[in-house]
């Protein structure tokens, strides 16, 4: 099956500290940009992040897996692979995370590698992989 990319736009509330975040930390290739936001290549899929003033957004988490999964993330699936030269990366850099890389659900439907930070402005973000990648959406 092959996918649609999708748009994703955030808001950040310090474009600089998020561009070099996103250009340097996670190494995502610059597209388009002006002075108020700049778009990403996200793993195949556009990733723009636009200023916004600082607003108080609630944060919750949901129990997944015996975790504290914060709500609202986003990310995106990943190969295997590449989730494992990510995760490396990341942790190679320093990351702090909110749900260190691991398996989650292991053994069981719908068995995934995941993990969880946040970018400079308080955006949860989630990484995960599929060996079998029919486990996606299985039951």
């Amino acid at each position: 099956m092959s996918l649609t990319p999708f748009h994703l736009a955030i808001p950040v509330d310090n474009l600089s500290k998020c561009r070099t975040f996103y250009t340097n930390v996670l190494n995502l290739e610059e597209g388009r940009s002006s002075d108020h936001w700049v778009d990403y290549n996200f793993f195949g899929h556009q990733l723009v992040i636009h200023f916004k003033e600082k607003i108080k957004i609630e944060s919750r988490t949901n129990s997944v897996d015996g975790k504290d999964v914060p709500v609202p993330h986003f990310g995106v699936v990943l190969p295997w692979e590449t989730f494992e030269d990510f995760a490396a990366l990341l942790e190679s850099k320093g990351i702090t995370f909110i749900i260190e890389p691991y398996i989650r659900f292991e053994g069981q439907v719908g068995e995934q590698a995941t993990m969880f930070f946040k970018d400079p402005s308080g955006n949860a973000l989630e990484f995960k992989a599929f060996k079998d990648m029919s486990q996606l959406f299985a039951k």
